[in-house]
């Protein structure tokens, strides 16, 4: 576990990027804020030094003016050199007393210490500056002829700028990890969906490769036998040659529909037949048998296109799969099949509650919205309001 107080230089500020801003239109830049600093202390230095026993700025001498100057023209380098600020503000309140001039710069201590404590990555070194700074101040207040009291509040003020700035800096800290964090995830969840979608793909284009292969099959075999009979049977020859020509239109249309699928070269499974609408009955027996309650309305027509049937298939299969892993056997599934205006309407509703008794991948959604949205159909998944969960799909089955 890193240790805020041991953290590298980070730096923040209400803008993020190290200005501070007023609204949306002025914004002060680090330099800028540099500079307002170095001037705010400057004359906060006069003014606490003349009002000091009454001395009046008369009572200043001109080398006074000139310490007071050179102290806060330093902190223009506390981001940067906060030790090194630190050591000339407490040499320059040294020179002071030593001079005997009235009064005590300590607006130069107190800047610079917080510049310390928000600065300085090594906590410790940043505590044996405040104590050294605190020794200093803490012999002053005594060579004045302060009472114990009077010195312990005044160390008291002096540890309060330390201690601010250090909470800055772990706030900063913190707010930085946040915000790696949060991009991390999000590019963790982008990833995801990138090779969900790269998967399902990688299955689609497996699925489809049968389909093709089937028609071309089919083409073959009708091309021989054409062959074969044209001089004895010319009608049989024109009965296989018009089913080369629907086979080779259907292998044109599913190969048109593959293309931009990419299946890559690591992609697993075994090519095999591909099931149809006809076979949904048989997915929903077998569910069934689990002990799910299934009820099935099917109104489509008896010849689809391959790509939607199989397609159609894969959505019902993959949504009853995600009722039985996220819903539970005990919950009611209905399946609803219709062709209405050129589209073949998918709805698998569910009446299930629980948050989940199986372990699931989470691309089943992702791969299903991709199985849609190659037919040009849409997709809709989600949880119902009266409770349970539905999915919607509408794929054309009409010529694309």
């Amino acid at each position: 576990m890193i240790d805020p107080r041991d953290t590298g230089d980070i730096e923040t500020s209400p803008t993020g990027g190290g200005g501070w801003a007023i609204g949306d239109r002025f914004r002060l830049s680090p330099t800028r804020v540099d500079v307002a600093v170095a001037a705010l202390v400057f004359g906060a230095s006069v003014v606490n030094v003349a009002a000091q026993d009454g001395a009046g700025i008369s009572a200043i001498p001109v080398a006074g003016f000139v310490m007071l100057a050179i102290g806060s023209a330093a902190l223009f380098w506390r981001r940067n050199w906060p030790l090194a600020v630190l050591g000339a503000a407490l040499a320059l309140t040294v020179a002071w007393m030593a001079f005997g001039y009235p009064g005590n710069p300590v607006f130069l201590i107190l800047a610079s210490l917080y510049a310390v404590g928000r600065y300085v990555p090594d906590w410790r070194i940043g505590l044996a500056a405040l104590a050294v700074a605190l020794a200093v101040v803490g012999f002053g207040q005594m060579a004045d002829g302060d009472t114990v009291s009077e010195v312990v509040a005044a160390l008291v003020v002096t540890t309060l700028p330390w201690y601010v700035g250090r909470r800055v800096r772990i706030r900063g800290y913190y707010a930085a990890a946040a915000r790696e964090r949060a991009e991390h995830l999000e590019w963790m969840r982008a990833t995801e969906a990138q090779r969900a979608i790269a998967d399902a793909r990688a299955g689609i284009a497996r699925e489809l490769h049968d389909v093709v292969a089937h028609n071309v099959s089919v083409m073959t075999v009708q091309a021989g036998v054409a062959r074969l009979v044209v001089a004895d049977d010319p009608e049989r020859a024109k009965e296989a040659i018009g089913a080369v020509e629907e086979a080779g239109r259907r292998a044109l249309d599913e190969l048109r529909h593959l293309l931009g699928v990419l299946r890559p070269e690591t992609a697993s499974g075994e090519l095999g037949p591909q099931p149809a609408l006809n076979q949904v009955p048989e997915l929903v027996d077998q569910l069934r048998q689990t002990g799910m309650s299934l009820s099935l309305t099917a109104d489509v027509p008896s010849e689809l296109p391959v790509r939607v049937e199989l397609f159609a298939y894969r959505i019902v299969q993959e949504a009853l799969t995600n009722v039985l892993k996220h819903g539970g056997v005990d919950a009611a599934a209905q399946v609803c099949l219709v062709e209405s205006d050129g589209y073949l309407n998918i709805e698998v509703t569910d009446t299930g509650t629980a948050t989940s008794t199986l372990p699931g991948s989470g691309q089943g959604i992702v791969g299903m919205k991709e199985r849609a949205s190659l037919l040009g159909g849409t997709f809709e998944a989600g949880p119902r309001p009266e409770g349970g969960f539905r999915v919607l799909a509408r794929l054309p089955i009409g010529d694309q």
